[in-house]
């Protein structure tokens, strides 16, 4: 695997030659080129603006393959005619280049965090950019803020060759299972939080927690971090707060499970 070309950069360049890649968002949508129905692509231009796209804030992020790229945000009442429209990011996933998808995933994030952490969390002043690393600063508290990371883990269980899925609440419309997770609580560790959302969940305990591989998901500003677990004991009991429904299940009866773009699908293959 060749390794992607994005070099992440504070500073926008004084002198900039031809257009730049810009990832524009309207919330969780992003704006695509949709000329060829197999195949989305990221827009580039000079500016939003003299492409006649109204943005409210726009980001530096750095550059690929030696070209800028910049985040931005829209208004939700923004349209745009023609071969040129706003999708979900999950809903067409599959029809960006990877490399592109990753940037995506990256920018969604600056743009919510700058619009987020406008003002002080502390004091509710004001805050800016600072000039040598990505964060804001109150300049009345120093406070500083730094795009969110929100740890969490989300692992596989295994018992006689059946793997434990359940199907949360917000899921319930589609009818889709998948494997526990669960965000990290204040001074709790990694393996401490798979034991405890395990146990709270389906009220069953686990052995050998191995860890299995991470990723960053925006929505809003998740690390998914991911491990693998054997069942020890217990049976299965839903909170029924949060899961709906959750059993054992064999690879030839697998209901609908996420995609192959998740970890999640990761750890079920």
């Amino acid at each position: 695997m060749t390794e992607m070309k994005f070099a992440k950069e504070l500073h926008e360049p004084d002198v900039k030659s031809g257009t730049s890649y810009w990832f524009i968002f309207k919330k969780n949508k992003l704006l695509v080129n949709c000329c060829d129905k197999d195949k989305y692509t990221i827009p580039d231009f000079e500016t939003p603006k003299k492409s006649g796209i109204p943005c409210i804030r726009t980001q530096y992020l750095g550059k690929y393959n030696d070209i800028c790229c910049f985040s931005a945000e829209v208004t939700e009442e923004t349209e745009l005619p023609g071969e040129i429209n706003f999708f979900h990011i999950l809903e067409i996933h599959t029809l960006l280049d990877p490399d592109m998808l990753h940037i995506a995933f990256y920018a969604v994030q600056i743009v919510d965090w700058d619009r987020d952490f406008q003002f002080c969390g502390r004091c509710g002043s004001k805050t800016t950019n600072m000039k040598n690393e990505r964060a804001k600063i109150c300049k009345k508290c120093n406070l500083i803020s730094y795009p969110r990371k929100s740890p969490a883990v989300i692992v596989s269980i295994v018992r006689d060759n059946k793997i434990l899925l359940a199907r949360s609440q917000k899921f319930s419309n589609v009818n889709m299972y998948s494997v526990l997770a669960g965000f990290v609580d204040p001074g709790e560790s990694l393996e401490d939080c798979v034991r405890r959302e395990i146990r709270e969940e389906v009220r069953i305990e686990v052995k050998n927690i191995q860890y299995f591989g991470s990723q960053s998901w925006p929505f809003p500003d998740s690390l998914m971090v991911g491990f693998t677990a054997e069942y020890k004991s217990g049976e299965i009991s839903i909170d029924n707060d949060e899961i709906d429904e959750a059993g054992w299940f064999s690879v030839s009866e697998l209901p609908r499970i996420p995609r192959k773009i998740s970890i999640a699908r990761q750890l079920i293959d």
